[in-house]
C-alpha cells in the first residue's frame, strides 16, 4: 500500500469532499476513487459512503482513518525534513482567508511568494472566520489569515498588518462631497454591511455606537464583493476596509471618505496550529508575509495615510482657532 493512497483517503475523511481530496493531492476525482476502490479491495469491506453533505467513512474507514492520520503525518514531516536537508523549498501550502483579505491584501505576497518559489503549489481558500479556525485545528489548512484574531490555547497567532477601515457612499449621495466626515454626521443613515457573527461587522458597529450613532442596515452580506455591489446601486453606505475599495474609488463608481475621528484600523493576523510541524514552503510564506517587498510597501502606504490624516486634523485644529479668534 502507497503512504500517498492513505494521504488521499485521510484528505477525504478530513473534508468530506473527493473533489477537494483530488485537488489537494494534484489527481483527478477518478484516480482518487480508484485508490478508493483498491483500498476497499484490499480489505474487503466499504470504507465509504454517502452522506447528507458529500462523504462520510464506515465504521470500517473510520478505523482506517484513525490509525492512518499518524502515518501520513510522519510521513508528510519526513518530506518536510528532507526537502529542507537539499534545500528545495517544495510541495503544497493550503491558506483558508476571509474574501476581504485573500482578494485585496494577499496578491501581492502571493507574487512575492511564487516568483521566490515556483515549486510550491499555493491553495487559497475563502471561508468564514470561525471555520478557518476549525480547520486549522482539523489539520485541513496550514494556515489562516484572519482579522480581528481571537486568541486560543490551540493556535499560534502573528500579527500581520492593520487595515483602515472608511465609510464609503454612491459618488451621487450628499456624502459624497466631503472627503472627510465625523461619525456623528451618520445618524439616521442607511447601511449596507456584513452579517452580524463577522468580526467586522461587529466593529463597525462599535465604532457607530461609541459615538452615539445607531445603525439602520437595510442589507447584510458575507462577503465583501456584494456589499460594494449593494452600496453602487444606492441600497446603503458601509464601513469597509480602505484596501477593499480601491479600485471602485478609482473609477468613480464609490466614493472613499475618511473618519475625522480615525483612522480606525483592522488588526489582521497569521495563524496555525500550535505544536505542528511547520513544512519549509509554509515557514517561507510566513517570511514572505512579514518582510516581503509587499510588506514594507503596506506599511510605507499606511504610515503615509497616517500622516495625512494627523496633517488633517491639525489643519481642522488651525481653522477653528482662527474661527474662535
Amino acid at each position: 500500500m502507497h503512504i500517498e493512497t492513505l494521504k488521499v483517503f485521510c484528505d477525504i475523511i478530513e473534508s468530506g469532499s473527493v473533489s477537494y481530496a483530488a485537488s489537494q493531492n494534484f489527481v483527478t476525482q477518478s484516480a482518487v476513487s480508484q485508490q478508493v476502490r483498491s483500498l476497499e479491495d484490499k480489505y474487503e469491506c466499504r470504507l465509504l459512503e454517502r452522506a447528507r453533505a458529500g462523504v462520510k467513512p464506515t465504521p470500517a474507514g473510520q478505523i482506517l482513518y484513525n490509525s492512518s492520520k499518524e502515518i501520513v503525518r510522519r510521513f508528510v514531516e519526513l518530506e518536510n525534513r528532507l526537502r529542507e536537508i537539499g534545500s528545495v523549498v517544495a510541495g503544497a501550502i493550503r491558506v483558508g482567508t476571509v474574501y476581504s483579505v485573500g482578494l485585496h491584501e494577499l496578491p501581492p505576497y502571493l507574487t512575492d511568494f511564487l516568483r521566490a518559489y515556483p515549486q510550491v503549489n499555493v491553495h487559497l481558500e475563502y471561508l468564514r472566520s470561525n471555520k478557518i479556525y476549525d480547520d486549522l485545528i482539523e489539520g485541513k489548512i496550514d494556515l489562516g489569515v484572519v482579522a480581528y484574531p481571537n486568541k486560543r490555547s490551540q493556535i499560534v497567532t502573528i500579527a500581520f498588518r492593520h487595515d483602515e477601515l472608511v465609510l464609503v457612499a454612491p459618488p451621487n449621495d450628499p456624502l459624497a462631497q466631503f472627503d472627510r466626515v465625523n461619525v456623528r454626521q451618520l445618524v439616521g443613515q442607511r447601511f449596507v454591511g456584513y452579517e452580524r457573527d463577522i468580526a467586522t461587522r461587529k466593529a463597525s458597529d462599535r465604532i457607530l455606537r461609541d459615538h452615539g450613532v445607531k445603525p439602520v442596515y437595510t442589507m447584510e452580506f458575507d462577503n465583501i464583493e456584494t456589499i460594494k455591489r449593494a452600496v453602487e446601486i444606492g441600497q446603503g453606505l458601509a464601513i469597509v476596509p480602505r484596501s477593499t475599495v480601491e479600485q471602485e474609488t478609482a473609477r468613480g463608481t464609490l466614493k472613499m471618505i475618511e473618519f475625522a475621528e480615525g483612522p480606525f484600523t483592522r488588526p489582521l493576523a497569521i495563524i496555525y496550529k500550535r505544536g505542528r510541524e511547520l513544512s519549509p514552503a509554509v515557514r517561507k510564506f510566513i517570511d514572505v508575509l512579514t518582510t516581503s517587498k509587499a510588506a514594507a510597501a503596506n506599511h510605507a502606504r499606511n504610515h503615509d495615510r497616517h500622516e495625512k490624516s494627523e496633517r488633517a486634523e491639525r489643519a481642522e485644529k488651525s481653522e477653528r482657532l482662527e474661527k474662535s479668534a
